[in-house]
């Protein structure tokens, strides 16, 4: 064990610029994600000035924004939140992977880092639950 070479990260936000990209789809529960996810950054030495907050539709449209924000060189960092709760129909689905599949691809692609921070539940008291209860 002493010859094995271990790297660990820092919870040691200071000086990053972070985007938020938050989807309305759900917004009580994901207006308790983005409060928890600007708390966190502040509490590990981020400044608000610069956090920046972009509200897309619904988890479906998270990609194409996160993409965009990735490419403008702006950010050092982006984390992407929303709630996607099942339903009776394939739509959960369709959704979950199209927002999985395309916070992968940017990540892969301009190699900027993202903290996928998408509920994927089977009710609303779930999702509620995962963003801190009620």
């Amino acid at each position: 064990m002493n010859d094995i070479t271990t790297t660990s990260g820092r919870l040691d936000a200071g000086g990053l610029r972070v985007g938020i990209v938050a989807a309305r789809f759900n917004e009580a529960v994901v207006e308790r994600l983005v409060s928890g996810a600007i708390d966190a950054l502040v509490r590990h030495g981020a400044q608000e000035s610069d956090i920046h907050l972009v509200w897309v539709p619904g988890a479906f449209e998270i990609p194409v924004v996160l993409q965009r924000m990735a490419a403008s060189g702006r950010h050092d960092a982006i984390v992407t939140l929303g709630a996607v709760v099942r339903g009776s129909t394939p739509h959960f689905d369709y959704v979950c992977r199209a927002v999985s599949d395309g916070v992968r691809e940017t990540m892969r692609d301009l190699g900027v880092p993202v903290a996928f921070g998408v509920l994927t539940t089977d009710d609303v008291d779930q999702a509620l639950v995962r963003a801190g209860g009620a």
